[in-house]
């Protein structure tokens, strides 16, 4: 999608604008192309439309006049970059755009860090997997001998084991289970995500 730039007549004027139109780009770098695209739109038909109804004033005065109504792009698109993201990462489901909204909504609720938190916690078990390769005989889910309610899922060193009388029951399953545990819980927690925006959007209509 093209958009076209508004031509002003002074070259202080249109250095302005397009300088304010440079930092919305920055501003919403962070989202997809089409999100770009309708919020530059959206900022470049308002001052469009605003100078029209100042034709008759200054030019640079005018635009200045918008633009400071308008606000800086850092701080007024800051909500809207961060609920897009959002509901970008809960569409696509990618970790990269996970991560980034979680970032950008920590401001907008205790709920967001938790979620962060929840994620970092899949690390844990990618941490295990990679413990796993390189100590075998530690690594895994250890089960008290005499009782499955009783288990410990990391690292145990052979003297605990015998203290505590217990053995690791996945084997070389184990890498396989906690593949499959990452893909369930990361799946679980986006979709627990998006239902929590949802909730956010009707509570605020």
């Amino acid at each position: 999608m093209r958009i076209e730039d508004i031509k002003f007549e002074q070259k202080a004027s249109q250095r302005i604008y397009s300088d304010y139109m440079k930092r919305i780009k920055k501003a919403t770098a962070s989202l997809s192309k089409i999100s770009q695209d309708d919020i530059y739109m959206e900022f470049n038909s308002h001052i469009f439309e605003a100078i029209q109804y100042k034709n008759q004033e200054n030019e640079i005065d005018s635009l200045l006049d918008i633009i400071e109504k308008l606000g800086a792009p850092e701080e007024v698109l800051k909500p809207l970059v961060a609920d897009k993201k959002l509901e970008q990462a809960t569409r696509t489901f990618n970790p990269v755009h996970v991560f980034k909204a979680l970032i950008l909504n920590f401001t907008n609720g205790i709920s967001y860090v938790f979620f962060f938190v929840l994620y970092l916690f899949l690390f844990g078990f990618v941490f295990l997997i990679f413990a796993k390769i390189f100590n075998p005989n530690l690594v895994g889910l250890h089960m008290k001998d005499d009782s499955f309610s009783v288990f410990v899922l990391g690292i145990m060193s052979q003297e605990d084991k015998i203290k505590n009388h217990t053995h690791e029951v996945l084997g070389n399953w184990f890498i396989p289970v906690m593949l499959l545990a990452i893909v369930i819980f990361y799946f679980l927690i986006t979709l627990l995500l998006k239902f929590k925006k949802s909730i956010n959007q009707k509570s605020s209509s």
